[in-house]
């Protein structure tokens, strides 16, 4: 990136724009994404957990069961895909990324390191172990249409292949709650579909036009230690690529950014949107807003009360966020975000003055 290039992006702008007062409809949603509306949607707990079917769960296997549905809607893999694996994480982990295993088997999956699944540190990511997971379904021939727990059992070689079949009426639940468009068929001989796009908001993008700007003559940091650090982290990243499931430091998605940028300030929060909206306190309205405040809208696969796109508040009316895989880490403006507002989360307390 040349130096004006650089210089450009550290000063364009996600924009937030307080002044305007009113905002009944975003107020009334902000209301119902910070009460007790769950955060993917199944009116669980203040934790984000909720019941589907005849079963509770938690918070973080929500998350997990929807990272898991979109990467596989992602692929334009069918639904069927999104049931094996999900009945396998359920086996495998009861849908919790695990540290830890039989032997070296590691997360959602139980995947192993000493058996070429990838590195410890990969293979406890939930978005690449979906993927890997994904990449050995479909290299089996007619995959879709082998009977109840074989297609798993191939891929897991498990001493338990009794195990999967019996879960394959959760996960398909699992499936029919985040799933959010058509049914995809099964591949043409047996080839692997294309990729689609990647979307944004773990995923689904913002639906927003974009309107990069320059940050405002004056614009200084805030002046709040975290908030500071934070806040410049993110703008630091501006210009950097967009890759689903990325937390840096040379990519990026929304969630991602997110809490890579308050890591950098030493105050952690959840990975994943829809765990992030649970994150710190709810902020009541727009004219609240301080630096570092994490601001969600619905984004292409969301909706008001399960949003899939976050970015960050930078002060002066300008937000950050990880846009999509064409577009990377950039600004907007607060006008392009502020009829789709849904919430908006504090995760650290003001130490001090603020710019």
């Amino acid at each position: 990136m040349s130096g004006s290039r650089a210089a450009w992006a550290l000063a364009a702008g996600l924009v937030y724009l307080i002044g305007t007062p009113g905002l009944v409809l975003g107020v009334a949603l902000l209301a119902v994404a910070g009460a007790a509306t769950a955060g993917c949607g199944t009116g669980g707990d203040p934790a984000g957990g909720g019941q589907v079917g005849d079963r509770q769960w938690t918070g973080e296997q929500l998350t997990h069961a929807q990272t898991i549905t979109g990467i596989v809607e992602q692929r334009r893999l069918p639904q069927r895909a999104a049931v094996l694996a999900l009945s396998t994480a359920i086996v495998e982990s009861n849908l919790i990324n695990v540290p830890y295993g039989d032997r070296d088997s590691l997360g959602l999956f139980q995947q192993r390191p000493s058996q070429g699944w990838g590195s410890a540190e990969q293979v406890s990511d939930p978005a690449y172990a979906t993927n890997a997971f994904l990449d050995h379904l479909i290299a089996l021939e007619g995959w879709w249409r082998l009977p109840p727990g074989v297609a798993q059992q191939t891929v897991q070689a498990s001493a338990y292949p009794e195990r999967y079949a019996p879960q394959e009426a959760s996960a398909g639940e699992l499936m029919n709650r985040f799933w959010r468009g058509p049914d995809n068929p099964p591949p043409a001989n047996g080839a692997a579909p294309a990729a689609q796009a990647a979307v944004c908001g773990d995923p689904g993008g913002a639906s927003t036009p974009l309107d990069p700007q320059q940050l405002p003559p004056g614009y200084r940091l805030p002046a709040e230690p975290n908030q500071r650090a934070a806040v410049q982290y993110a703008l630091a990243q501006l210009g950097k690529p967009y890759v689903f499931g990325a937390k840096g430091p040379d990519a990026f998605d929304c969630s991602g950014l997110m809490q890579a940028a308050w890591a950098h300030a030493g105050v952690p929060i959840s990975a994943g949107t829809t765990s992030q909206i649970h994150d710190g306190r709810a902020v009541a309205a727009l004219g609240q807003l301080a630096p570092g405040d994490l601001v969600f809208i619905p984004g292409s696969l969301g909706s008001p009360s399960n949003p899939r796109h976050v970015g960050m508040y930078a002060g002066y009316g300008l937000i950050v966020n990880a846009y999509d895989e064409g577009t990377g880490v950039v600004l907007e403006q607060l006008d392009a975000w502020e009829p789709q507002v849904v919430a908006i989360r504090r995760v650290s307390e003001p130490r001090g003055a603020n710019a």
